[in-house]
């Protein structure tokens, strides 16, 4: 991008058991649009002893998007819904008033060496819908528009660009989009984005103002409409914004709101055990970690 403001490189942290990498929230930059929480899960080889377990935990305030490159995730919660994600397809929970729910590997994979390699992404609610029913929806990948631009190939995983519309029922103005290239190729879709916006390194390189930027870095743009830039040979990279709320969002745990009541009363509700429990998985939480604010 040629007007980078900020460079935000991934830090090391823990979900459980499971490291991660953290891109947002970023003391400088605490949303990206309405983007409010990136993870880079992996990539992780777990053997035959062991799995992936995210152990019942509450939301309330976003839309959860699970996005997998590598492995499989069991998604259970309050609401009922036990499904399978693959990489490729989209995972798309809203919280709003409330919902519980764990990720864990499938019953199949946990006596098996496996990997897990993805991507973990909280999105803020509207204020008007932050106390909203709670959803869930699976978006199969073949539902994910794809296109390919000369050596460029496109995936619109959610939100609205380039004159397309995702499946992914999102409840703002945003987009996230993957591009992978097979040859060294200028980059030029600032016309097609809105808002804020960032841009994420998986694998390969970028190039911008004769500076060359890397892997597990996320570079904030000043200005999205002037996304521009040199992408290398054999990349991927996710660009990712949209418009911003007026309304600060406070975060506490897994709770995100832009009243810091809700936040409160979510918090004691889950300490007193008062939330609905998983069918099939009622027995293990997450208790809520004291002064854990972040």
């Amino acid at each position: 991008m040629s007007n980078i403001n900020l460079i935000i490189e991934e830090r090391a942290a823990s979900i459980g058991k499971f490291m991660v990498g953290r891109l947002l929230p970023f003391r400088q930059k605490r949303m990206v649009g309405p983007f409010i929480y990136i993870d880079h899960m992996g990539p992780v080889k777990l053997n035959e002893r062991e799995n992936f377990d995210v152990l019942p935990h509450p939301h309330i305030g976003l839309s959860t998007l699970t996005f997998l490159f590598e492995g499989s995730i069991m998604h259970r919660d309050t609401l009922g819904n036990a499904v399978e994600i693959k990489p490729g397809a989209v995972n798309w929970m809203t919280a709003g008033k409330g919902i519980v729910h764990s990720e864990r590997t499938p019953e199949y994979l946990r006596h098996s060496d496996k990997t897990m390699h993805g991507l973990q992404i909280w999105v803020a609610l509207p204020k008007e819908l932050e106390q909203m029913n709670p959803e869930f929806y699976h978006i199969d990948a073949n539902q994910i528009p794809e296109w390919k631009e000369g050596p460029l190939q496109f995936k619109l995983i959610a939100g609205s660009a380039f004159g397309r519309k995702s499946a992914v029922p999102v409840h703002s103005k945003l987009f996230m989009i993957e591009i992978k290239n097979s040859s060294r190729q200028s980059v030029n879709i600032g016309h097609e984005l809105y808002g804020e916006a960032g841009l994420y390194i998986l694998e390969g390189s970028i190039e911008s103002d004769g500076n060359r930027y890397e892997p597990k870095q996320l570079l904030v743009a000043k200005e999205s409409t002037l996304c521009e830039f040199i992408i290398e040979a054999n990349s991927t990279i996710y660009i990712f914004g949209g418009e911003p709320f007026a309304e600060e969002r406070f975060i506490d745990w897994n709770f995100v709101a832009s009243d810091i009541t809700l936040i409160e009363k979510a918090k004691q509700k889950w300490m007193a055990q008062e939330f609905d429990k998983i069918k099939g998985d009622e027995i293990e939480f997450v208790p809520y970690p004291n002064l854990n604010k972040k």
